[in-house]
């Protein structure tokens, strides 16, 4: 009998991790590969928008397997670090990506904190991806599957969280995991807006959604907008856009959309902020790197140069990146290690 099989050997021999819990079909995955890898999966839940049936479902869920459950209650820092920043990056007529924000500042620090306190030092997520160590240090690696990856999300994790961080969905494919479950309902998009539109949950959280002037590049007005924070980057519908034109740029100090041409959305010269490298030397002398400014869609193919600027770095493109927007992640890949990434703040 393995210690899988025997609960007492389970509880008195095997490692504990503490797992990031959802109670969703990747979380409740992680349990029993986690328990085939010879750990003992320990669930954290982590309240996030104050979503009662999730964590009765959670709770529910991690009791039918039987293991321990906690729950977090991070509601305060996540809507002071990722609903409030969500809301002011499009106020500003910029793109954000909530969900990498959430992963480095709120998910993953809480499960270091919560596992410190129960004196645990493994933690791990149902997160599509993997860990790499190299020459003592650790970096994200894509997942094997590749619709499914996550890694682009995780860019901005720290040395000491790869230390520590298990992978077990790192080798797992979705359409595999789907099949064992009867309930395949998983959840979807951002969690903080309900399947609302980006606008209606902007308007509900203050953001003001004033009209103003559609412009084309050479200034000519051409309409008229309900609100910047109504429109990204590349969008080509939406009220006042005038037809087989684009939005190329957004003015929010003259609260303006400048539109254009798809050709006018090609750039060569990127430069990122905020930035998270594993190794520096690497990030700026390896001649094989390329970049993903976009979980799904097109990205250039080419290897890139990279540089250091004021700001941050600058990245120079052979193959253009297809309509940037300020706001998006950057991240930096050699094969599949996410070597490092930052934010975007500007282009040309």
């Amino acid at each position: 009998m393995s210690p899988v099989d025997n609960p007492i050997l389970w509880q008195t021999e095997m490692e504990r991790v503490l797992l990031g819990f959802s109670g969703g079909i990747d979380s409740c995955t992680s349990v029993q590969r986690l328990q085939n890898m010879g750990y003992q999966p320990i669930a954290l839940t982590i309240d996030t928008i104050g979503d009662a049936s999730m964590l009765a479902l959670a709770r529910e869920k991690a009791l039918a397997l039987g293991i321990e459950w906690h729950a977090y209650d991070a509601r305060e820092a996540f809507k002071r670090d990722v609903i409030d920043y969500f809301c002011s990056e499009y106020a500003l007529g910029h793109t954000p990506a909530p969900c990498t924000r959430c992963n480095s500042l709120i998910k993953w620090r809480i499960l270091a904190s919560v596992a410190d306190a129960l004196g645990i030092e493994q933690i791990a997520t149902g997160h599509y991806f993997n860990v790499v160590e190299c020459g003592g240090l650790y970096y994200v690696a894509k997942g094997v599957d590749a619709d499914k990856d996550q890694s682009y999300y995780l860019w901005g994790l720290d040395q000491d969280i790869l230390r520590r961080a298990i992978t077990p969905m790192g080798n797992a494919i979705k359409s595999d995991v789907k099949r064992a479950f009867e309930d395949k309902r998983e959840s979807m998009g951002i969690c903080f807006l309900h399947g609302a539109p980006y606008a209606e949950f902007l308007c509900s959280y203050g953001v003001k959604m004033t009209e103003g002037e559609i412009v084309t590049s050479d200034g000519v007005v051409c309409g008229c907008h309900n609100g910047i924070a109504r429109y990204t980057i590349g969008q080509r519908r939406g009220v006042g856009i005038p037809e087989g034109m684009c939005v190329v740029g957004i003015d929010a100090e003259r609260n303006s959309l400048i539109v254009g041409t798809k050709s006018m959305l090609h750039y060569h010269r990127l430069v990122v902020s905020g930035c998270n490298a594993v190794n520096e030397s690497e990030l700026l002398t390896a001649s094989d790197i390329t970049i993903k400014i976009r979980g799904i869609g097109r990205n250039p193919q080419l290897p890139v140069s990279v540089e250091r600027c004021a700001e941050g770095y600058v990245v120079t493109t052979v193959d253009s990146a297809y309509a940037p927007a300020v706001g998006q992640p950057l991240v930096f890949y050699r094969d599949n290690l996410v070597i490092g990434g930052g934010i975007v703040v500007g282009f040309n």
